[in-house]
């Protein structure tokens, strides 16, 4: 515990003085806040820009940040250094994952807040979603972390993965065909069950596919921690 705390402080001074990492975590939030307050349109949907931006956050800032932090101290040896130091692997992980998801639990208790006519019941459930829809980007972005050599072919990667699942849940909104292709995302289906909060969805089939990308990405990281030798 001491490890993985310390690597949650460290990563935390790392963040303040690293300005494109923290407006990852700011900035849909903040975007959010100012919709919400700004744009109001004759039959708009219920918490729009919300359910919309919310999954949008999910696919893009816990996926850019734990892939930057983890490609960054590749390159730099700062990872080499830590396991040298006795820090294992998962302990590694495990601390970057929970201060990514931690920061960004904090973005979505904003989402929460600005939700309407919305239970604490439905707000503790949009919460639960917003948690393992977070969890799934951290797999996804530590994998793209650990494949690449260094922070340049991290971000060339990084780029398109997150422009797929940030906006494939707004583009399916609008579009049919695009709609068939999405639902079988985590985000898309953050956005079914964000929309459909206390109105029945179909939260098995979620949960399904929600589980399916994890064990898809889990995976994938598996395969190449392995082939880096890390």
């Amino acid at each position: 515990m001491k490890h993985i705390i310390t690597i949650i402080i460290k990563q935390l001074k790392d963040t303040l003085k690293n300005k494109t990492v923290l407006i990852q975590f700011v900035m849909l939030p903040a975007l959010t806040v100012i919709m919400v307050n700004s744009i109001r349109l004759d039959g708009m949907p219920e918490n729009f820009f919300v359910n919309l931006f919310a999954s949008m956050y999910i696919g893009m800032a816990p996926l850019t940040c734990v892939s930057a932090i983890i490609s960054e101290e590749k390159e730099k040896n700062t990872l080499r250094v830590l396991l040298m130091a006795e820090v294992t692997p998962w302990q590694y992980l495990l601390g970057i994952g929970s201060y990514v998801f931690g920061v960004c639990m904090l973005g979505g208790a904003v989402f929460g807040c600005l939700m309407e006519n919305v239970t604490p019941g439905g707000r503790a459930l949009f919460m639960a979603v917003m948690a393992a829809g977070i969890i799934v980007s951290i797999v996804v972005g530590a994998a793209i972390g650990v494949g690449c050599r260094n922070q340049m072919s991290a971000t060339s990667v990084t780029v398109p993965v997150m422009m797929v699942f940030s906006f494939l849940p707004m583009l399916s909104v609008f579009n049919d065909k695009i709609e068939k292709i999405a639902r079988f995302t985590y985000t898309e289906q953050i956005r079914i069950l964000v929309g459909s909060l206390g109105g029945g969805g179909d939260y098995a089939r979620s949960a399904a596919v929600i589980l399916l990308n994890v064990a898809v990405f889990g995976i994938v990281f598996s395969v190449l921690y392995r082939k880096n030798a890390l």
